[in-house]
């Protein structure tokens, strides 16, 4: 006789990974919350946006690509969930808005409910520093069309923004100062990258090398910095004009996004030196520069172009929450291009 169990579908398991990870999801509730007794919606009071002249609500939705596959060979699953709010809700605050609340979505090839708990653990403590809510998610198992030690999750978001507010290229000046936020690693992106490097050279994740303190798959695996708060706090504080979340495509193409047509960000190149890890890369994948450039992030995850006397301040403030800032470059006369000297 077949049943949904026989077919894979393990129910049970689905309804103790809920139990598992409730206290988890708790910790990232904000007070518009709604509870739903049906448990079919994430619910979001939204009175809270009377105190808004003209908001304008701003969505994103994304995942974490291949850097699950790492995940899921080192057996560390607590962080990615952090990983995939980094890619969600920062992109939300590109614009000035604020992250609101979130969803997530997990598919496996066999349901574990300690590790789907320790994912969406992730997820909620991501959403917290965010100042975000996860309000809702769903888990799907996928026998057959996924192994049994594989998942994928990815995520949506949903911000505001004052539409007076909104930052963005129309808002960069001639003379303003580009301003790099240091990343705490790899984040998300170039992972097929990665992984061909750590094929080629038969790196293992366990391996410890002289540039790096701890086993590569940790140092792969430290979780994406989360600048939600911290540039929220910087546009309230100073003359903030955009932001760029330093994600696929690098430095250049990322912050090109953010400039206006008539105006290139002319960068230092030796004004930072990356991260180890970045030289770790390149050297066992005898990776180009200019493939290193357009694939990572290099130790940059946010840029913020500012206008020219609060550049100062602006490194001072990020300082004081924790988060080395540095002057990267200046917006100069162009053709809307991000460029090196």
């Amino acid at each position: 006789m077949s049943t949904y169990e026989a077919a894979g579908v393990d129910i049970e398991a689905g309804e103790r990974a809920v139990a598992l990870m409730k206290d988890k999801v708790a910790r990232s509730r904000r007070p518009e919350v709604v509870d739903d007794a049906s448990g079919f919606a994430g619910l979001f009071d939204a009175s809270a946006l009377l105190r808004y002249r003209r908001p304008l609500l701003a969505s994103s939705t994304d995942g974490v690509g291949t850097k699950v596959m790492i995940a899921q060979r080192y057996g560390k699953h607590d962080t990615i969930g952090i990983d995939l709010v980094g890619m969600v809700l920062d992109d939300l605050v590109v614009c000035g808005a604020e992250p609101l609340f979130m969803t997530d979505y997990i598919a496996c090839g066999k349901l574990v409910p300690e590790r789907v708990a320790e994912i969406v653990g992730g997820v909620a403590e991501g959403c917290r520093l965010a100042g975000a809510a996860l309000v809702g998610g769903e888990t799907a198992e996928h026998p057959g069309a996924m192994g049994p030690d594989e998942y994928d999750l990815a995520g949506a978001g949903t911000g505001v923004v004052e539409a007076a507010a909104m930052l963005g290229p129309d808002r960069v000046a001639a003379g303003d100062v580009v301003l790099a936020l240091a990343s705490s690693g790899v984040h998300s992106n170039g992972y097929s990258l990665v992984r061909h490097v750590l094929r080629e050279a038969s790196l293992s994740l366990d391996t410890v090398l002289p540039e790096l303190d701890r086993p590569l798959g940790e140092e792969l695996l430290e979780p994406t910095r989360i600048y939600s708060l911290d540039c929220l706090e910087l546009a309230r504080a100073v003359d903030v004009h955009a932001y760029a979340h330093i994600t696929g495509g690098g430095i250049e193409n990322n912050l090109t996004r953010s400039l206006p047509a008539g105006l290139d960000a002319l960068l230092d190149r030796s004004s930072w030196t990356p991260p180890a890890v970045f030289g770790v890369l390149a050297g066992h994948g005898k990776i180009a520069q200019r493939d290193m450039d357009r694939t990572f992030n290099l130790g940059i995850g946010m840029a913020a172009v500012v206008a020219p006397d609060v550049a100062d301040a602006a490194i001072r403030l990020l300082a004081g929450r924790g988060l080395d800032a540095w002057v990267l470059g200046e917006i100069v006369p162009g053709t809307g291009q991000a460029r090196y000297r």
